[in-house]
């Protein structure tokens, strides 16, 4: 019987991005895994999420630990833990993580953000987070990376075999499809939108680029002065009010829409009702937002640049995110171009396809019993 733990206390509100990761992977592991095989889901209890992960069944456990992944004592108390249920293999989506498990460990590595855009974190937190992540790579048996491009880059940034580090896509959550009307129309009347709309989805940190979009916008309004508004939604960080300086700059306000957090379940509506996704970001291990809004039939221009030319194929229109007469030119064009908007709509929903949860435990499952495998 192999008993492969998946740690999902990071499955919190407080880590949306790898909360979504550890609740995909839970749920499309147990149809996958053979019959002498379990999948154990280290949870915590005491913390908030709105993650769901699979109900204990014949195939899952649930073990629950309040001992936090930023406490010191997990260094101990965790692999105790994996030894009193006779794990056989440790999965941490995360680099703060126990680093001496005792079984064979696998860890998912996403992005190197804060070693690329050193200037948004501290100094003391950059020298934590690469100490931490260098731990993290050196205890790992084998590590996931969650695109080719992000693989290349952990290569090129730590002292990793190539044979350690493998690449396992992500896809978008089964519930991101094209909506019908009357959704559509509930999330306009709920959000106040209007008829027509292009979309930003994602939070406002730097590296999104979102004050070159802007400038981008404030020039195509010049030259399309029937352009539809710019909907921006996603988690809104104080640190960074450039993006809504630049609107009030440039006079954008009736042009510009900035929505906030949006509620998971209103996410398919407000991305198939929008006429144009668009996502200038500089830098993304995945870039799940450009395969959501394909996957609900929207049209897709993103910047060519890190995962997101893997991620969006021959599908997304590209720019130069650096350029905003470039990120202009495209958005005009598919904007005024019905049949060009049509034909990216049809191929994203294919390239969206090309992506499954499904997919990516069956790769993840193929790791878990090559590593328990060669113990």
């Amino acid at each position: 019987m192999n008993r492969y733990v998946l740690d999902a206390r990071t499955a919190t509100d407080h880590f949306p991005g790898i909360g979504r990761y550890v609740s995909n992977l839970a749920r499309a592991l147990p149809p996958v895994l053979a019959s002498d095989e379990r999948l154990i889901l280290l949870r915590d209890p005491t913390r908030p999420s709105r993650w769901q992960l699979p109900a204990p069944s014949a195939q899952v456990e649930w073990v629950e630990t309040a001992v936090s992944p930023f406490s010191l004592s997990q260094q101990w108390q965790i692999p105790k833990l994996l030894r009193e249920i006779g794990a056989d293999l440790y999965h941490s989506p995360y680099y703060l993580m126990p680093y001496r498990t005792g079984i064979p460990t696998l860890l998912t590595f996403y992005d190197l953000i804060p070693q690329r855009f050193p200037q948004y974190v501290s100094p003391r937190a950059r020298l934590l987070t690469s100490l931490l992540t260098r731990l993290a790579l050196r205890a790992a048996d084998q590590v996931v990376a969650i695109s080719q491009f992000t693989r290349k880059d952990a290569l090129a940034a730590y002292p990793l075999a190539a044979e350690k580090v493998t690449a396992v896509p992500l896809a978008a959550d089964p519930h991101f499809q094209p909506q019908p009307a009357a959704e559509i129309d509930r999330i306009r009347t709920t959000y106040q939108l209007p008829p027509t709309y292009a979309l930003y989805l994602g939070i406002n940190k730097p590296h999104k680029n979102l004050v070159n979009l802007l400038l981008a916008w404030n020039m195509l309004t010049e030259q399309l002065p029937e352009a539809p508004p710019l909907v921006i939604a996603g988690a809104w960080d104080k640190r960074y009010p450039e993006a809504k300086e630049t609107a009030a700059a440039l006079n954008l306000t009736s042009h510009i829409t900035f929505l906030g957090p949006v509620a998971e379940e209103d996410l398919p509506g407000l991305y198939s009702g929008a006429e144009l996704f668009v996502f200038p970001s500089q830098y993304e291990g995945f870039g799940l937002p450009v395969i959501e809004a394909m996957a609900c039939g929207t049209a897709v221009a993103c910047a060519r640049t890190s995962s997101l030319p893997e991620v969006g194929g021959e599908a997304a229109a590209y720019f130069d995110p650096t350029q905003p007469e470039e990120i202009t030119a495209v958005l005009h064009h598919l904007l005024t171009d019905n049949a060009a908007r049509e034909r990216r709509r049809t191929l994203g929903q294919k390239q969206a396809q090309l992506f499954s949860w499904e997919k990516t435990a069956v790769e993840t499952l193929a790791l878990y019993r090559q590593l328990t495998a060669h113990h």
